[in-house]
């Protein structure tokens, strides 16, 4: 039979790097990941286009049991629970919460804890609660370092160029390439179109680098 694996918080950073165990694996947990778009009005269209505008970091959250009754202990569970509840509280060497990571078997999440809530369910005569459920959500720590070499980022940085479909325009390759419709005249400029409705089938456009604000106010004046 193997051995079972317990789940672990282990701080970072901070002050205090002593690894906090879970009395009791987690049942379940949950991933989520999101994105924030901006919707933008696009000529001609029944309704808007989505612009991406950035990601969201991803969170997971579970459920931590906590029970010092039917172990015999019978000591205030909250000396167990405090451990993580500590960790959205800031730390002095930091002046901010630490980094953790929550590691359990092939489960590796480096976050910070946004958010704990604590619920008690059993205590003994005098009030002192034994038993616990905390749920946790952690919010995923990447670096800015680490972000810039996530391979899934691609750069529009260099000139490309597109041949040209039937029906296209160049609203729709501005969108396309910057994420933005109002783009289109860089398009037109970089290859002296004068009418941007007159695209012919099989001509290859230059699609110049991502413009600078001061680049796109330029050619919008």
């Amino acid at each position: 039979m193997s051995k079972l694996e317990k789940a672990r918080i282990v701080p970072l950073n901070g002050s205090v790097r002593t690894p906090i165990p879970v009395l009791f694996n987690p049942a379940e947990y949950a991933l989520e990941r999101s994105n924030v778009y901006q919707a933008q009005a696009a000529p001609g269209m029944p309704c808007p286009l989505l612009q991406f505008v950035h990601g969201n970091a991803d969170t997971l959250t579970m459920e931590l049991f906590f029970d010092t009754y039917t172990d015999g202990e019978r000591r205030d569970v909250r000396e167990h629970t405090a451990r993580i509840v500590a960790l959205t509280a800031l730390d002095p060497a930091l002046h901010a919460p630490p980094i953790v990571l929550f590691e359990w078997g092939r489960l590796f999440f480096k976050a910070v804890v946004e958010r704990v809530g604590q619920k008690y369910t059993m205590f003994l005569a005098d009030g002192t609660p034994v038993r616990a459920t905390l749920t946790v959500a952690f919010k995923e720590y990447k670096t800015i370092g680490e972000q810039l070499v996530d391979p899934h980022l691609e750069s529009s940085d260099l000139t490309k160029s597109v041949v040209v479909e039937a029906g296209e325009q160049l609203w729709r390759l501005a969108y396309a390439e910057y994420g933005s419709v109002d783009d289109w005249r860089l398009i037109a400029a970089a290859n002296a179109i004068d009418n941007p409705r007159l695209l012919v089938p099989g001509d290859e456009l230059r699609l110049p680098p991502r413009p600078t604000t001061e680049a796109r106010r330029a050619v919008r004046t």
